[in-house]
């Protein structure tokens, strides 16, 4: 049971969050903010006595490009176990995808199509694929990824804090695929909950792979919030994305502690690193990150991100490639800033004309 701090008049921040959440429990009326909810009370109630004081093994510093690779082909096998998909790796591309089509919608200039797909050989998923009318050659893509609270779809509305950046992006010639991420539900026995959201975006790139109208070699990610931690991982993890958009993240793990669900957080994680060592296996690919500068003081704030970037910038420049990383500090609050993501992917992915 959890114990609340023995002076009442003064909660610690954990302690503030419980009774948030226990009261979002109270007042909410459906199903899935009542889960989300009392997840996070749950999470947070675990982590009471987390220490933020980790070794973080892992730490990137300084070295010859040779051994920056070693680095990160080493921390991505570790972080394959912690996140439990090493096991899978291996014959991930042998598990077929069994396609069904749900149902088809013609836009203005694309058409968006609703498929449903194997992501493991026992769990199906919904994916939202969208490919212009009318192109020559292939065309770049993008995964479009939503933040807690979302859908496949939410990415598409231009009303949202996402302003519609993958029906954006879908009207400028890329092919964009979308999922829903999981918000706090495991799935399979044995795996871990960020384990199977990443393993989930893996499979969106590997059925990207499998379409005559995609160009491998032109494929990224963007997303925000959520989103933006799961492009961080996306483009961490997996070569295959050539430039990634993470939006409404970058920060450090001590600030993300306190004031946030600790559905981020799981065994082994801070023991390896920090966020900007996880970022740092993006590298040499392209990386843009924004945070906003009306973000609230709690959150995703603008001098936490060049705090983190300054650790990222390092490996870029061991690589020999400084300019492929970058902070864009907008105006906005938690939200994505659409034209410098419009322009990141116009420099990155070069789309081909009609």
């Amino acid at each position: 049971m959890y114990q609340f701090s023995k002076n009442k008049t003064e909660f610690s921040n954990i302690d503030k969050m419980v009774m948030m959440n226990i009261e979002l429990i109270k007042n909410s009326k459906t199903k899935g903010s009542i889960l989300t909810a009392a997840f996070c009370a749950l999470v947070l109630i675990n982590t009471v006595n987390a220490s933020d004081d980790s070794p973080r093994t892992m730490k990137y510093t300084s070295r010859a490009a040779k051994n920056a690779v070693e680095w990160q082909n080493q921390l991505r096998l570790q972080l394959s176990g912690i996140l439990k998909i090493d096991d899978m790796m291996p014959g991930r591309k042998n598990i077929p995808f069994d396609a069904k089509e749900i149902q088809v919608e013609k836009k203005d200039k694309y058409l968006l199509r609703e498929i449903e797909i194997n992501s493991t050989k026992n769990r199906r998923i919904k994916i939202i694929l969208t490919i212009p009318e009318n192109i020559k050659g292939r065309c770049p893509a993008v995964v479009c990824i939503h933040g807690h609270g979302g859908t496949l779809r939410v990415v598409y509305d231009e009303k949202s804090i996402y302003k519609g950046f993958a029906a954006e992006l879908a009207a400028r010639n890329y092919i964009t695929i979308a999922t829903t991420v999981s918000q706090h539900v495991i799935y399979e026995e044995g795996r871990m909950l960020m384990g199977e959201r990443l393993w989930d975006l893996m499979r969106c790139v590997d059925y990207l792979e499998s379409l005559k109208e995609v160009d491998k070699k032109r494929i990224g990610c963007a997303g925000l919030s959520l989103g933006g931690e799961m492009a961080m991982w996306l483009g961490a993890m997996d070569p295959r994305i050539n430039a990634t958009l993470s939006s409404g993240f970058l920060t450090v793990m001590d600030q993300m502690e306190k004031n946030h669900c600790m559905c981020w957080k799981f065994p082994g994680l801070r023991e390896l690193v920090d966020w900007a060592d996880i970022y740092s296996l993006i590298a040499p690919r392209a990386l843009l990150c924004q945070n906003g500068l009306k973000e609230p003081e709690n959150d995703f704030t603008v001098p936490l991100a060049r705090k983190a970037l300054k650790e990222i910038e390092v490996i870029y420049e061991d690589l020999k490639k400084p300019g492929n990383v970058r902070l864009v500090a907008h105006e906005g609050a938690h939200e994505i800033d659409l034209p410098t993501l419009l322009d990141f992917f116009n420099t990155r992915l070069s789309p081909i004309n009609r």
